[in-house]
């Protein structure tokens, strides 16, 4: 970068801070969106802690059984619910229409947490962080070609933050001793771990899409239903033998449930989160997730402490902070959901309710006007109109 165009980046960047309303920024919304961001971080790293504890206490290591009992239950719940849902929105409209896209979906999701899983047996810890963090210039490129994502300097500033305090929490790994995992093949886990991050891109946006422009419901019910046969079938090919040979205990049980109850969770909060801020404002939120397993380890596993830990912690959060203080529009209008058009709907009835009776309220003070122009002998005419 020559000199000039770190000037203009730099007087880009003095531009955006200068107009912002500081005492704005730490509103409700941002503590919430912050709040609920950690709160996803929190079941992420449920999920680390039971399989951990599975693999090294039980020695289970089953990742796609796990991801089968996850998607069970969301077809359970949501793909139920839209069976009861009524026209464009019912289980049968969908799959008449769409149900290549949710295929394709559902084995994006369900490959994307396998190769991230299968990664472990070739790399080590620390490439699996590092290389993770691809899918956030992933979704940035996506949005702004699919969404039409308008992103300012603040938010690639922003961006770049969090990763230096990724950066910070793999420093504190390898002081420590922590850079756990496999070398066996690390070029082919690499590659495992990038291939994830970049379906778990696609996984994302697609998600963001739905949930901001459809619902909630349609994309947890079809990414439940494609998930529950793709992961099956992939189970009874991969895991047959291993799930066959569990010795099953009452703590094989209750950690086998923990985990899914805990992603279960994840899976049904996480488009909540999203449809409030943005796919790629989450995932910047839920880099404190490995942060949270190594907090854990350090009472569980007698994990090694180390400040820039909370160096790392810090780093994040201001840059999750500093992403959402400037709005990402889109540059298309969104459609609208069937629900959002009820909404708006009612939304027009109130409204021309208040306009008429705003009229009515006008020609009301026309005639009164008119009335008490009247002369005087004519006042009994004008007390039994007012009346």
């Amino acid at each position: 970068m020559s000199h000039e165009q770190q000037e203009s980046f730099c007087e880009k960047l003095s531009g955006e801070l200068r107009h912002f309303r500081w005492r704005e920024i730490f509103t409700w919304k941002l503590l919430r969106m912050l709040a609920m961001g950690q709160g996803l971080s929190a079941l992420i790293c449920g999920t680390a802690v039971t399989s951990q504890y599975l693999a090294t206490e039980f020695q289970l290591d089953v990742p796609m059984f796990q991801s089968c009992i996850n998607y069970v239950l969301l077809c359970l719940t949501y793909t139920t619910a839209l069976c009861f849902k009524k026209g464009n929105e019912n289980i049968l409209q969908i799959l008449k229409t769409k149900w290549w896209k949710y295929l394709l979906l559902g084995l994006v999701d369900v490959e994307a947490n396998y190769a991230v899983v299968k990664a472990y047996q070739y790399t080590t810890l620390t490439s699996i962080q590092l290389l993770d963090c691809f899918i956030l210039p992933v979704l940035l490129i996506l949005s702004r070609i699919f969404l039409k994502t308008r992103y300012r300097i603040i938010h690639y500033v922003a961006v770049f933050v969090c990763l230096a305090g990724v950066g910070a929490m793999v420093g504190a790994d390898l002081v420590s001793g922590r850079d756990q995992g496999s070398s066996s093949n690390i070029l082919l886990g690499d590659g495992l771990v990038i291939i994830s991050a970049t379906l778990y891109a696609v996984s994302n946006l697609c998600q963001e899409y739905i949930v901001k422009n459809k619902s909630r419901i349609e994309f947890l019910g079809m990414v439940g239903l494609f998930g529950m046969l793709i992961s099956g079938i992939q189970l009874g090919v991969l895991e047959h033998m291993e799930v066959g040979n569990i010795q099953w205990k009452w703590q094989t049980a209750l950690l086998l449930g923990g985990f899914a109850i805990c992603m279960y969770t994840l899976y049904s909060c996480m488009p909540v989160v999203i449809s409030m801020t943005s796919a790629t404002a989450v995932n910047l939120s839920l880099l404190t997730a490995d942060l949270f397993s190594i907090f854990c380890g350090i009472f569980l596993f007698q994990y090694t402490f180390s400040g820039l830990y909370v160096v790392s912690l810090l780093a994040i959060m201001v840059g999750f902070i500093m992403f959402n203080t400037v709005p990402t529009p889109s540059q298309s209008p969104e459609p609208v959901s069937q629900e959002a058009g009820q909404d708006n709907q009612a939304v027009e009835h109130d409204d021309e309710r208040q306009v008429g009776s705003a009229v009515d309220n006008q020609e009301k003070c026309v005639i009164d006007s008119n009335l008490e122009n009247l002369p005087a002998k004519n006042g009994h005419i004008l007390r039994s109109v007012k009346m």
